[in-house]
């Protein structure tokens, strides 16, 4: 298996990918970028934890203008007070988004370098496909 980094600080990969969070001892918010202080209560101690791979879209809008090919943007709610923003695929038609859409996170390859190290990044599809 080649060299894998992820795209993104709280993407962890192996053999279960998933996000991790960085909470706050005192209040429990989450934050996906590490920080110096808590936004809600001022404290200074935070916990790296794993968070849910599976939860269900929030919002979302359908780029179809300026890229490539068109895409579903997606806020996912993973629970706890975790949302996080990423693209959705295997959904091309938007009307097939409903309210509290169940989805689950995946990965994949974006890039590869010239020593093969890939670059990975983390996306959403519906649950069941």
């Amino acid at each position: 298996m080649p060299a894998q980094i992820p795209a993104v600080d709280y993407l962890v990969l192996g053999n279960e990918p998933h996000l991790q969070v960085w909470r706050c001892d005192d209040c429990s918010a989450a934050y996906f970028d590490r920080r110096n202080g808590c936004a809600r209560c001022f404290g200074t101690a935070f916990t790296r934890q794993p968070v849910a791979s599976e939860g269900v879209v929030r919002a979302f809008t359908r780029v179809e203008r300026g890229a490539k090919e068109p895409f579903t943007s997606v806020v996912v709610d993973l629970g706890e007070g975790v949302h996080v923003k990423a693209n959705l695929r295997g959904v091309d038609d938007p009307n097939l988004i409903t309210p509290d859409f169940k989805v689950r996170m995946f990965t994949y390859v974006v890039g590869t370098d010239d020593e093969g190290t890939e670059a990975v990044a983390f996306a959403f599809e519906p649950v069941g496909s």
